[in-house]
């Protein structure tokens, strides 16, 4: 079981879930159809295609993301080498980054000179995929932060081909992504909630491009020939039409925008057809899932994700914070009693310290500790009773 983290997991994701003499013959439209039934390309990651089969079971959304981003980086490296090895992925791979973001960019300050490349690599990886500083819309936004992230594939490909990184490359087709979804957002007649949440969350996504201060009139003030492959295109098509799919019907306008965007891509019919199927689909099938559907509480929303973490991080300690609450006499009496009584107060606070002090043992568990950690406290103290013997439970008899 990978932990993705944990320091180490790219490693043991190679050693274990990757048969790297294998070679992989994809072409780029097989690579970027598998790539989006992953859910990659719409930044809501349902399965890492991995030759041998990866479960992601009680992972948070970010780890899924970190291990697809790794996992899609190295697919696209194999597509380009016939001799696809780790080392030498693993080396690109860094160099890449440290093109594209020069030492003086804040996550880079996090590496240690005397960190191996793969220990450096994991930081840049987390960091790459936590874009936004403020914690409330982080949780929010991140569905959109990290479906632009194929860029960075994108970019990957480019730089493996040419050789050389060029950010100029980067800022244009960002500029091209943003005018295309600004364009399919302005084609329809009656904006929803969904349109307008839509365009904030591209305005937190992007690195390069202002989005609020993109205008253009029409698809011919794009420089479309600055696009060199069917990936950037596939892509872009695929934006476009999940930025339309909104309220779930086409109108005519909108149809008649898709067409002229395939013919400028050169793009075949049945593959803007295929695009509009597969968006469709997928939204359907894990609407419930994705984040940035769930606009009508945002409170409720962040409330959700904390819970989600804190309940990922008692399950991965569990059996550490077994072994303090056995050391904890008066705490597992208190817990104990808590399962069949209401405690005073008085009792409630002897509790909470406590578990305070047990959270200070498992560094994982500090977010107790942080200002407002202790409104958090209720989701551990409801949780805990299940991780004690049943002894101590007498609704269990």
């Amino acid at each position: 079981m990978i932990n993705p983290s944990a320091q180490g997991w790219v490693d043991k994701f190679f050693n274990t879930y990757y048969l790297l003499s294998a070679t992989n013959l994809y072409s780029l439209k097989d690579f970027y159809c598998k790539t989006r039934e992953t859910g990659f390309i719409y930044g809501h990651v349902v399965i890492i295609d991995t030759q041998e089969p990866l479960s992601t079971e009680g992972w948070t959304s970010e780890e899924v993301t970190k291990v697809a981003l790794l996992n899609t980086l190295f697919g696209i490296y194999q597509l380009t080498n016939e001799n696809a090895e780790k080392s030498t992925f693993i080396d690109l791979a860094f160099d890449f980054y440290n093109f594209m973001h020069p030492k003086g960019f804040s996550f880079f300050k996090k590496i240690l000179p005397s960190e191996s490349k793969t220990i450096q690599l994991e930081k840049i990886i987390d960091s790459r995929i936590q874009t936004n500083d403020n914690i409330i819309s982080k949780n929010f936004s991140h569905i959109l932060t990290n479906a632009l992230l194929f860029i960075d594939v994108l970019a990957f490909y480019n730089y493996l081909i040419k050789g050389k990184f060029t950010k100029d490359y980067v800022q244009k087709l960002e500029e091209i992504i943003v005018g295309v979804v600004s364009l399919s957002l302005t084609t329809k007649s009656n904006k929803s909630q969904y349109d307008d949440l839509l365009i904030k969350l591209f305005e937190t996504s992007v690195r390069y491009t202002k989005f609020s201060g993109f205008k253009i009139n029409d698809l011919n003030a794009l420089n479309f020939s600055f696009l060199e492959n069917d990936l950037e295109k596939f892509y872009i098509m695929d934006l476009a039409g999940m930025a339309i799919w909104g309220d779930e019907k086409m109108e005519r306008n909108e149809v008649a925008f898709l067409y002229d965007l395939g013919s400028i891509l050169l793009i075949e019919q049945f593959y803007i057809i295929e695009s509009l199927t597969v968006i469709d689909a997928f939204i359907k099938k894990y609407r419930n899932d994705i984040p940035y559907f769930n606009y009508s509480n945002p409170i409720k929303h962040f409330y959700d994700q904390t819970t989600q973490s804190v309940v990922m991080l008692i399950t991965r300690n569990k059996k550490r914070l077994l072994k303090e609450l056995t050391e904890s006499k008066e705490l597992v009496k208190l817990l104990a009693a808590s399962t069949t009584r209401e405690l005073d107060n008085n009792e409630k606070k002897r509790m909470k310290k406590q578990l305070l002090d047990v959270c200070k043992t498992i560094p994982s568990l500090t977010i107790f500790l942080l200002p407002g950690g202790s409104l958090l406290l209720p989701i551990l103290i409801k949780f805990i009773p299940q991780l004690l013997p049943s002894a101590f439970n007498e609704n269990l008899d």
